[in-house]
């Protein structure tokens, strides 16, 4: 289970008390649905190797799982999932791969394109990479 609203918060940092809630939401959307093409297509590139399950660390509301995918020509690639208790599921708020941290690079794009342009900038271009990856599917003839 991901946290979307919660990796969305974090990677827009103090941006994200200046936005309204129906511009959070929004944000949202688009974040989880980078998300989902860009790991969720990672994720599929090593189903075909082995997942380990390494550890996890729970400090009360907090927890760290670590694994690492077995990919044999290439060796091992830590994965670490940080999670936070919401009610009563632990849910991921970041995925670390190979020590990268998701929302902390998304976090420093996302600032960057906000101080030399404009939050609004930044949207648009989350809705473009969101319509470029619509667009194959809209163009598949039925028989």
């Amino acid at each position: 289970l991901f946290d979307f609203q919660e990796m969305a918060r974090r990677s827009l940092a103090r941006h994200w008390t200046d936005r309204t809630a129906e511009q959070r939401d929004e944000f949202v959307r688009l974040f989880a649905d980078l998300l989902e093409r860009v790991y969720f297509g990672k994720l599929e590139n090593y189903s075909a190797e082995r997942m380990v399950y390494v550890g996890e660390t729970v400090d009360g509301d907090y927890a760290t799982v670590r694994s690492k995918v077995l990919t044999g020509r290439k060796g091992e690639l830590p994965i670490e999932y940080r999670l936070h208790l919401v009610g009563s599921r632990w849910a991921v708020y970041d995925v670390l791969i190979d020590g990268m941290s998701f929302v902390g690079t998304y976090r420093a794009q996302f600032n960057r394109v906000i101080q030399t342009s404009s939050y609004d900038d930044l949207v648009q271009k989350l809705r473009t990479k969101e319509l470029e990856n619509a667009a194959p599917e809209r163009n598949v003839r039925k028989p």
